[in-house]
């Protein structure tokens, strides 16, 4: 069975740091693209980052760039992402899903449509 499992979640406090890991098991993340998502209360999903399966191409929204850094380590089937600079808006569910679809060089965290692997989330609360 295909699955993917979030970890790292917590609480933090303004202009803290967190890394949320996505495992997977019961399949190689290697031909997958990945993507990050998140659901703060009263509000839909959306996209954070991407990237693709060589790992040569990420995306981020503008409203994490410059804080939050994806990777991943094939070799321990797992993507990060780490949040710098954490704000209250941050504040959300934080999901991860895999892309078989896309190219090897490409991803796109702006939809959800090619995404068919999602993970149970993980909570991340900024607060003081």
């Amino acid at each position: 069975q295909l699955a993917l499992v979030e970890s790292g979640g917590g609480l933090v406090q303004p202009g803290g740091s967190l890394r949320l890991s996505c495992a997977a098991s019961g399949f190689s993340l290697d031909y997958y693209a990945i993507g990050w998502f998140r659901q703060a209360p009263g509000k839909e999903r959306e996209g954070v980052s991407c990237i693709s399966s060589s790992g040569g191409s990420t995306n981020y929204a503008d409203s994490v760039k410059g804080r939050f850094t994806i990777s991943r380590d094939n070799a321990k089937n797992t993507v990060f992402l780490q949040m710098n600079n954490l704000k209250p808006e941050d504040t959300a569910v934080y999901y991860c899903a895999a892309d078989r679809w896309s190219n090897s060089q490409s991803c796109r965290h702006y939809t959800e449509a090619p995404y068919d692997v999602w993970g149970q989330g993980t909570q991340v609360t900024v607060s003081s």
